[in-house]
């Protein structure tokens, strides 16, 4: 199996502005407020979780294919 990988930028669909962050590795991030423009990202129909969403990389419950996210 290969490595999980823990950072991911997420990209706010409002104003554009990235962010490298770390993903938690013991529960899914909801809630995400961009630091730029304030706007308050939550996952799209489908996704878990704002990484999954808006990041670069999904979140390390769904690298390692399990069946739910924590």
């Amino acid at each position: 199996m290969a490595e999980v990988i823990l950072e991911s930028i997420l990209t706010c669909p409002d104003c554009g502005m990235t962010n490298l962050m770390t993903m938690p590795t013991e529960a899914c991030q909801f809630f995400y407020e961009c630091e730029h423009c304030k706007a308050l990202l939550r996952p799209t129909a489908g996704n878990c979780c704002v990484f999954c969403s808006f990041g670069s990389v999904e979140c390390p419950p769904k690298q390692e294919r399990k069946a739910f996210c924590r």
